[in-house]
């Protein structure tokens, strides 16, 4: 009997117990930071087995987003929602409704008895998911989360908010590059510029011309080194088909990214010139490039067939992306053979061009090449995108403009009217070897802290910087671990910055909501660099 009696006594203690356990409670305080953020006096919404997401039947789209919520709530609670076309209570609701604040805008508001998420787009409704998914506390085996009650408005900055991949230097496979599109649509990014020719790798089948990938794909080793003058034997190859580029087009495009390729021209070709020998200026013998950096073969500008061949591929690539921009480069075209090249300066002389100040002879022999490329791009109703260098020439101020020499190119490009794009290598270059040598806090201050509306630009002026991109390029970068190091958690410091207002950003806040990004991180099995974390516990 006193047996029976203790082990009832036990029993209602450990009830007792059980039930005062704190329920695990989301937070608000993501990132990016929304906009605007207003508590609720209200009950919480209470997210358990029994809650389930809502979306309108027929609209496939809302489905696909309404399949992604619950694979996100899976992932970080552990419980199992359902997904209905039937509104109940208890109920997460998907919807596209009139928000204000442009395509990509959306509301949250969360009561005890529903979490309504309206987006101006299914675009809107993404962001608003990814604002629940990053509050979501990360915990497995209990039954219940508690939503506090809130009401969000929120909209990006910017319309424009991307990543550069670089798969030139180095081959990243289809899989990987959708684990990396994952990781973009987490921190709000909607442009993957992904970089797809190099002096030391064509990446992209081009049917018309198919000795770029039979040759050019492929190096037979590479430089060990910065400055080294050594080279390993370790063949490098790898090209992504037309119809796995599609797929990836497909894949980004599920999660409202749009993908914008690069083919960088009419320098870092060498790959091409090793494929067609005649498309230079000497006629090589070329290789694909074993080193990295700036390469004094370029494409002839004097040439008839290389104009057609880079309008050829141009053409192929508006065929398999969709994307409003395709990105011509113009970055790094060394001109010493242009100088020196018969074709090139007969070229010179037909167009009549002359050195002017500011801008050599061979300097606006580049613009009219670019630019005949460019009316090739908008013939099919599409923009073109290039480095800041292309504003050594005179371009059409329809040409955007990703400013990566400096801030100030950003200044100069937006000050001549050009859509503009800040990009800076001492900011946003990720794979900036010096930047990654910073550790710590600094790191991640010398990326949020950038404002994109540089000094010395008018209200009018600020208006042509349509947003911000970071890069990562690969010459040192061949694996999976190196790549999401240097991607992470840097990527969140930039979001904030593509996203959040700036009178709201603020980088102690940063730091600390970011502690639970990490979190998720570690939950995903994605490598970051640990260092910013451990600085910002002390």
């Amino acid at each position: 009997m006193l047996k029976q009696i203790i082990t009832a006594i036990f029993f209602s203690v450990f009830c007792l117990c059980a039930q005062a356990k704190t329920v695990s409670t989301a937070n608000w305080q993501v990132i990016p930071l929304p906009k605007q953020v207003t508590a609720v006096d209200a009950q919480s919404f209470v997210l358990s087995k029994k809650t389930s997401i809502f979306y309108t039947d027929g609209d496939a789209k809302q489905k696909r987003n309404a399949e992604f919520l619950a694979s996100y709530i899976k992932e970080l609670t552990g419980i199992d929602v359902a997904l209905t076309t039937r509104k109940t209570d208890n109920q997460i609701r998907l919807a596209v409704a009139d928000v204000d604040g442009g395509s990509e805008a959306y509301r949250l508001n969360v009561s005890k008895k529903a979490v309504t998420i309206d987006g101006a787009t299914h675009a809107g409704v993404f962001y608003g998911m990814q604002t629940v998914m990053k509050s979501l506390p990360i915990v497995k085996g209990e039954k219940q989360v508690l939503l506090p009650a809130v009401e969000i408005a929120d909209a990006p900055r910017f319309a424009y908010r991307a990543f550069m991949i670089d798969c030139g230097r180095h081959f990243f496979s289809v899989d990987y590059l959708k684990k990396l599109i994952d990781i973009f649509a987490m921190h709000n990014i909607n442009y993957f510029h992904w970089h797809l020719t190099e002096d030391q790798g064509w990446r992209i089948e081009i049917k018309k011309y198919p000795l770029l990938t039979e040759i050019g794909s492929k190096r037979t080793g590479t430089i060990t080194a910065p400055q080294s003058g050594e080279y390993d034997s370790v063949p490098v190859s790898g090209y992504y088909t037309q119809e796995e580029a599609r797929e990836i087009v497909r894949y980004a495009a599920e999660r409202y990214i749009t993908v914008i390729p690069e083919i960088d021209m009419p320098g870092h070709m060498q790959a091409a010139l090793a494929s067609y020998n005649d498309l230079g200026c000497t006629g090589g013998p070329y290789e694909v490039c074993r080193h990295f950096g700036v390469i004094k073969e370029v494409m002839c500008a004097g040439k008839p067939q290389t104009l057609q061949f880079a309008k050829d591929v141009i053409n192929e690539i508006m065929d398999i992306f969709p994307s409003p921009y395709i990105h011509i480069g113009g970055d790094e075209c060394p001109k010493e053979r242009w100088k020196e090249c018969e074709r090139c300066q007969a070229k010179i002389a037909e167009l009549g061009l002359k050195d002017i100040e500011g801008h050599s002879k061979e300097e606006q022999l580049q613009t009219w090449f670019m630019d005949e490329v460019a009316k090739q791009i908008r013939a099919r109703g599409r923009k073109m995108i290039g480095w800041d260098e292309i504003l050594e020439g005179t371009p059409s101020k329809d040409v955007t403009v990703i400013g990566w020499t400096s801030p100030k190119a950003t200044v100069r490009a937006a000050k001549a009217g050009h859509p503009t794009v800040i990009a800076p290598i001492q900011h946003f270059y990720f794979s900036n070897v010096g930047l990654n040598k910073i550790t710590g806090i600094p790191s991640i201050e010398r990326v949020y802290n950038l404002e994109p509306y540089q000094d010395g630009l008018t209200p009018a002026e600020q208006q042509n910087v349509i947003g911000a991109e970071g890069c990562i390029w690969t010459e040192w970068v061949k694996d999976a671990k190196k790549m999401e190091w240097e991607l992470l958690p840097r990527l969140a410091a930039l979001c904030e910055v593509q996203w959040t207002q700036k009178e709201q950003r603020n980088l102690d806040s940063f730091l600390q909501r970011m502690l639970h990004i990490h979190d998720i991180y570690r939950l995903k099995n994605l490598n970051y660099k640990e260092d910013i974390e451990a600085a910002v516990k002390k």
